[in-house]
């Protein structure tokens, strides 16, 4: 592909890849099977050669896709699944086994907890650590340690990990290094920069950023030495050792156990990522704006934002994320207003669970999707009773800045 900036690179990769009849979009392309006038060369595809067989691996609309994906993140390759928990499944359950030993930080989202749990029943060692301290992550490896998982803005207290001491420290002891870059994207962040293994982005969130498709993608960044690695099986041992990760993660996660994105998904978010940089330039301007106004606003007894000065991690914000701190804010009320009332008087921000869509978004965050965690697994998290999340959106500055202001008044009366 040519050497072009971010967004123009996105707008025309469908187009330079040959598209049927002039199109500038990759089409939709429903078919599950797909045939080959000479059965050796269907034969050469079932081992190994490039090309399409069932469409629970791929369609020429998700390859369409794992290119884009690819060149945001500047990996050698991407794999799309049906959501971002199928792509964090997927990798999990695929290069790890019994009796490994996985590090993850502790501020994590829920569903990623809950599927930690999964991995403990199945024998995986897990270790949940403060990853914004390189010391504590040092610490927990094991001689059976593998993997080490981190998010970049952890997800809803907005903690920044020491990504690059943690990369440093994962070269230096040969382990997998994954880092879901969901809340920064591609645009804000490249966690290649820092020695990841493997980036995860749900592309249901930023990159898609209209809430009406789900998906997830995995980047094999192409700095880690799979022939080093004790899990790849030997039947995926063939070709470039570069491939071999990505390869056995694509023959569990997608062949074996059908975690596949549909073509009509595919596209939707592939149309979606041409605005990824305007959307979220935007969005970093409103969320700043909007954090300050909850910092000195009487009725708020704390806010978390990577762009605020009092963040424990906002230096580490400004050298890391370029052109905006994210979307994320969360913040606790003063004594005496409800969270619950405060959240049923704005008008513009909408009351749902999603994070990265072109609207703004916010719930009480340990009543719904933290509430099983329990108590004691909340407050090693951060999260407080009372805390509200906030998913910034696109909206008009002045108009968001008006709502919260209306809410703040009306529960005050």
């Amino acid at each position: 592909m040519a050497k072009h900036g971010f967004t123009t690179n996105i707008l025309h990769g469908d187009r330079r890849l040959s598209v049927e009849h002039g199109a500038v979009h990759k089409p939709i392309h429903t078919s599950s099977q797909y045939a080959y006038p000479d059965s050796r060369e269907l034969a050469a595809v079932f081992q190994g050669k490039p090309g399409y067989t069932y469409a629970r691996q791929g369609t020429p609309t998700t390859d369409a896709l794992e290119k884009k994906i690819t060149v945001m993140e500047d990996g050698v390759a991407s794999l799309t699944f049906a959501t971002g928990m199928g792509a964090l499944a997927a990798l999990f359950t695929t290069l790890l086994k019994a009796g490994d030993h996985l590090i993850s930080s502790q501020f994590i989202f829920g569903n990623t907890n809950s599927l930690f749990g999964t991995l403990e029943l199945l024998g995986i060692e897990l270790t949940l650590v403060d990853p914004t301290d390189i010391t504590a992550v040092a610490a927990a490896v094991r001689p059976n340690t593998r993997m080490v998982f981190t998010e970049t803005i952890a997800n809803p207290g907005t903690q920044i990990a020491d990504l690059e001491a943690i990369g440093a420290l994962c070269a230096e002891r040969g382990l997998v290094y994954v880092v879901d870059n969901t809340l920064t994207s591609p645009w804000l962040f490249r966690p290649k920069t820092v020695g990841a293994t493997f980036v995860m982005n749900s592309l249901s969130k930023h990159i898609g950023g209209h809430a009406h498709a789900l998906g997830g993608s995995l980047t094999d960044t192409g700095l880690f030495d799979w022939t080093k690695y004790p899990n790849i099986l030997d039947v995926y041992k063939k070709g470039a050792a570069s491939g071999w990760g990505l390869t056995q993660i694509k023959k569990k996660g997608l062949r074996d156990m059908g975690a596949t994105l549909s073509a009509d998904a595919a596209h939707r978010i592939a149309v979606g990522a041409e605005t990824l940089s305007l959307r979220l330039s935007k969005i970093c301007t409103n969320a700043q704006a909007l954090a300050l106004f909850l910092s000195k606003h009487p009725g708020v007894s704390r806010v978390a934002y990577p762009g605020l000065a009092s963040h424990p991690q906002h230096a580490r914000a400004q050298k890391l994320f370029k052109g905006g701190f994210g979307n994320l804010i969360a913040f606790e009320l003063a004594e005496g207003i409800d969270s619950f009332d405060f959240l049923n008087h704005l008008e513009v921000v909408i009351l749902a669970t999603h994070v990265g869509d072109t609207r703004s978004l916010a719930l009480p965050a340990a009543q719904t999707i933290y509430y099983e965690m329990g108590p004691a697994l909340r407050a090693q998290m951060g999260i407080g009773e009372g805390l509200i999340r906030l998913s910034v959106g696109i909206e008009d500055e002045a108009d968001l800045l008006a709502d919260f202001a209306q809410a703040f008044d009306k529960c005050q009366k």
